[in-house]
C-alpha cells in the first residue's frame, strides 16, 4: 500500500486500516453512518436515508444536527497526514465516500472474486475456482456488525452478503467435488445441510458426496430427511435438481 492509501473492511467488524494501524469505531451511531457510506462508496447517500439508517423510523428533532457531528467525526477518523482534503464529501442531498485509486475495499475483493471463481468453474477451471472461492470466504472475518439493528441500507447489504457467502460455500463444494475431495467434504456438508434446511443445494451436494464415496444408504436418507424437512416447513416437495439425483442414485444400484 502507498503512502496514502487506506483498506476499508466492512466483512465483518467495520474496519479502518493504514499502514499497520487499524481503526475501528465504538460509538455504533457512528459506525452505522461508515457502514452505510462504505457500502454505497462512490455513491450519494441523502441526509435523509443516513437518518433513518442511524435512528430508525422515528428520529429524534436533534437527528440532522447530530449527523452534522458524526460526519465530522468521521472526517476527523479518515483524516491522512499530509492531505487537506476528506474522503467524506458533502454533496447535495446529502454525503458521499470517495475511495482514492490507491485504496481498497474488502467487499470488492469480495465481489470481484466471487466472479472470477463463477468464470473459472463455468469454463472447467476447477483449480483456480476453489482458489478464488477460498479467498473470498477468508476475507469475511465474522457477523457484519452483530448487535446492530439495521435500517434499510445495512440491511439490505447484510441479506446480500449472507446470500453471497452461503453461494460462495456452494460453488466451492462444487469446484472440490469436482477436483474428487468426496469423503472430505461429507463432515462439512452434513453440516451445512443441517445449519441451512431449506437450502436444498446442500442436500443434493451432500447425496453426490456420500454416493460417490460407497455410502448409497445415507445418501438416500439425506434426501428422504431434506424431502420431510421441506414438506413440514414449506409445504412443498424437493425441487428438480434434489429429485434428480435420487432418481440417479436409485438407478446406479450396482455402483
Amino acid at each position: 500500500m502507498g503512502v496514502h492509501s487506506v483498506r476499508y473492511e466492512i466483512l465483518g467488524q467495520l474496519r479502518v486500516i493504514e499502514g499497520t494501524s487499524a481503526k475501528t469505531v465504538k460509538a455504533q451511531k457512528v459506525e452505522i453512518l461508515l457502514a452505510a457510506l462504505v457500502i454505497r462508496s462512490e455513491q450519494v447517500v441523502t441526509v435523509d436515508q443516513l437518518i433513518r439508517e442511524i435512528w430508525g423510523e422515528k428520529p429524534p428533532r436533534s437527528a440532522t444536527a447530530g449527523l452534522y457531528v458524526y460526519v465530522s467525526q468521521i472526517r476527523k477518523l479518515l483524516s491522512r497526514a499530509g492531505t487537506q482534503a476528506s474522503p467524506v464529501l458533502t454533496k447535495p442531498p446529502g454525503y458521499m465516500l470517495l475511495t482514492a485509486s490507491t485504496d481498497e475495499v474488502d467487499l470488492r475483493d469480495f465481489t470481484r472474486l466471487m466472479k472470477e471463481g463463477r468464470a473459472h468453474l463455468r469454463s472447467g477451471g476447477y483449480e483456480p475456482a476453489m482458489r478464488d472461492f477460498e479467498a473470498a470466504l477468508a476475507l469475511c472475518r465474522g457477523p457484519f456488525l452483530a448487535g446492530v439493528a439495521p435500517g434499510p441500507i445495512l440491511q439490505g447489504f447484510r441479506t446480500w452478503l449472507n446470500e453471497a457467502q452461503l453461494e460462495c460455500m456452494e460453488s466451492l463444494i462444487e469446484a472440490r467435488m469436482a477436483l474428487g475431495f468426496h469423503r472430505e467434504l461429507v463432515s462439512d456438508l452434513y453440516l451445512l445441510s443441517t445449519e441451512h434446511p431449506m437450502r436444498e443445494a446442500f442436500h443434493r451436494q451432500l447425496m453426490m458426496a456420500l454416493h460417490r464415496s460407497g455410502s448409497r444408504g445415507d445418501a438416500l436418507r439425506v434426501y428422504q430427511r431434506a424431502r420431510r424437512t421441506l414438506r413440514e416447513e414449506l409445504g412443498i416437495e424437493p425441487g428438480p435438481a434434489l429429485q434428480d439425483i435420487q432418481r440417479a442414485i436409485l438407478m446406479d444400484g450396482g455402483h
